[in-house]
């Protein structure tokens, strides 16, 4: 972890606790609540932090300078210090939920009441910052001592007020390194069709939290077990059991390969948390299922690349991922069997796939790959090796002849303008031709005006 993190969630603290105090100067109780008490216990700097009080929300911003009622009805005003927003909500107990997602109707109340609605026993602490002194109404000290994640009271209860929280729930047991309650794990599989019912948005973000911040093997096990994968990704669930020559693939079917590729990305801490990288390495195979054939010569899956790069398409449009997001996802799949032919592409074309944009990405999936199956290097480390010797120069080459050189040799505006140059690129980097003259000589001799 950086130096600036570290002093930025140094700063976040102490923000956080200068609210906290000044609610309870003003005869308020005030705590720190939730996923920042459970990393204080594990050890963990807290990038967030979220306070509880039983300040009604006009108190709480009567009391702050800067503040927005971003769930008023609910309890919440956000106080903002030096442009970072601190939710602070009402402590409150919850009516019936209708849709899955929030109460019809919230009470404010005491501090014991409000742990009681909220989802997990991990996520019930209660800590007065100033004294350091932890309040738990939950059990939830225990559960993080024995590494377990379960609701605070009924799962199924739990689970009808927020159906995101079966989702969130293996979420937390795969980047926690948890194990996940058995009666919790029950009541997701006896309720998880209606996790379709959560938006596109949010299952985007857990998603994406699940397979890029550690554990992503785990989270994807359960998800299966549970039938959440085929609820919520079927594209992925259905590469269980598509089977894959040994001879290339020794670790088994597609699932087992994306499985050991999601686990040792989860294990590289620079890398993992990229979550291009991530989706391009769950999905860099989606289209092995819908092309697998057989014949005397062996399992074959002709076409996979366009197939993946399509189903990948729609899936990311249906999880509504930014249309930079998912062009970048889509490269990595497109490309990613390419690596296979680097030894044998001329100087002009090697030097092209190298200067890919997110070439690195690109480049970490296919070591991923690798290592998920025949565990040959050779590709890779030619692109390595070839990365460190050639200059930027030689990658990228000042061009000889421009559009305006060209008309100025006689040659219309148009499409052909841009070939020429494009060729005279390649010949470069070739090591063809190497000065303007050259060039023009070169052009002339090659084209008709």
């Amino acid at each position: 972890m950086s130096d600036n993190h570290d002093k930025s969630a140094v700063d976040k603290r102490k923000q956080a606790e200068e609210i906290v105090l000044r609610l309870k100067k003003a005869g308020h109780e005030a705590y720190f609540v939730g996923g920042c008490v459970r990393d204080f216990v594990m050890g963990v700097i807290p990038d967030d932090f979220d306070i509880v009080t039983s300040a009604l929300p006009d108190q709480v911003t009567a009391l702050f300078n800067r503040t927005v009622a971003i769930g008023a009805k609910f309890g919440v005003i956000a106080v903002i210090v030096e442009g970072q927003p601190y939710e602070v909500a009402t402590f409150r107990s919850d009516d019936v939920y209708i849709d899955g997602r929030r109460p019809s109707q919230v009470h404010f109340t005491c501090a014991k009441e409000d742990v009681f609605r909220r989802d997990f026993t991990v996520n019930g602490l209660l800590m007065d910052p100033v004294t350091g002194e932890i309040t738990d109404y939950v059990d939830g000290l225990t559960d993080i001592r024995e590494k377990i994640i379960r609701t605070i009271g009924d799962p199924d209860q739990r689970f009808q007020e927020d159906h995101l929280r079966m989702l969130r729930a293996i979420r937390f047991t795969a980047n926690m390194n948890f194990n996940l309650d058995a009666f919790t794990q029950e009541a997701i599989s006896k309720n998880v069709s209606q996790i379709k019912t959560i938006s596109a948005e949010r299952l985007q973000d857990e998603l994406t939290k699940l397979i890029s911040r550690g554990g992503a093997q785990r989270g994807l096990e359960l998800m299966a077990q549970t039938g959440m994968l085929r609820e919520i990704l079927p594209e992925v669930a259905a590469m269980q059991g598509v089977e894959q020559p040994p001879r290339f693939h020794p670790e088994g079917d597609v699932w087992q390969h994306t499985l050991m590729m999601m686990e040792m990305l989860s294990k590289e801490k620079i890398s993992r948390g990229n979550p291009v990288l991530a989706w391009g390495t769950l999905l860099h195979d989606v289209g092995k299922p819908v092309s697998r054939s057989e014949d005397e010569n062996g399992v074959h899956f002709y076409g996979h690349v366009q197939l993946g790069v399509k189903i990948a398409d729609e899936i990311m449009h249906r999880l509504k991922f930014s249309r930079a997001q998912r062009e970048a996802v889509l490269n990595l799949i497109g490309q990613h069997m390419n690596f296979m032919n680097v030894q044998k592409m001329r100087p002009s074309r090697l030097k092209r796939f190298l200067r890919m944009t997110d070439f690195n990405l690109h480049l970490q999936l296919h070591r991923l790959d690798c290592l998920a199956s025949h565990g040959m290097l050779d590709n890779y480390d030619l692109c390595r090796n070839q990365l460190e010797t050639l200059t930027v120069g030689e990658l990228h080459p000042p061009r000889l002849l421009n559009g305006d050189d060209l008309i100025a040799l006689g040659f219309n505006p148009g499409k052909m303008i841009g070939e020429i140059i494009r060729v005279l690129e390649d010949e470069q980097m070739e090591g063809r031709i190497s000065s303007r003259d050259e060039a023009k000589i070169f052009v002339e001799k090659k084209w008709q005006k």
